[in-house]
């Protein structure tokens, strides 16, 4: 059974995170997408909620599982029988990041490959941070995430303004 992990903050998740991981749904016999527990960072969405939200929006994709991990993207994927990294590409500046990370995985993982796949190009701006921007100025987000997501993202940013 190919196996590929699907790694990100998902914070939220958007329609360009979708498209991947549809796409990858396609290609491999199990995806796992792998919500990074990132305690450095200030989340809007707990790790809990974004595992929610992702299973949600993926409960159409039998071949797709949602669980959360913290520590290294590599001790997560050997723990999940994972040989396969899938990250999606918008833009030049992504791939040299992510080429940067791809090499560090391969070396500190030699058995672990690294596969980039272009969002599609209706998608290739979007970002979780450009989404909660807008959403944070009461801008119409509704283009850029699932229906359910919108109304998840609408309800914190009202919270936040309380």
């Amino acid at each position: 059974m190919r196996t590929a992990i699907y790694p990100g903050s998902f914070d939220p998740v958007t329609l360009g995170h979708y498209d991947i991981i549809e796409r990858t749904a396609k290609m491999f016999d199990r995806v796992i997408i792998g919500v990074l527990n990132n305690k450095v960072k200030s989340p809007l969405f707990s790790v809990e909620e974004r595992v929610t939200m992702l299973k949600e929006v993926t409960a159409k994709l039998p071949n797709v599982e949602v669980q959360s991990f913290g520590g290294l993207l590599i001790d997560f994927v050997r723990q999940s029988g994972g040989g396969i990294i899938v990250r999606g590409l918008r833009a030049i500046t992504d791939f040299e990041y992510e080429l940067q990370m791809a090499q560090t995985n391969r070396v500190m993982a030699p058995e672990v490959d690294t596969i980039f796949l272009t969002t599609n190009l209706k998608y290739s701006y979007l970002s979780s941070s450009i989404v909660k921007e807008i959403a944070e100025n009461r801008g119409d987000i509704s283009e850029f995430l699932h229906p359910a997501i919108v109304k998840k993202v609408r309800g914190k940013v009202e919270e936040m303004f309380k």
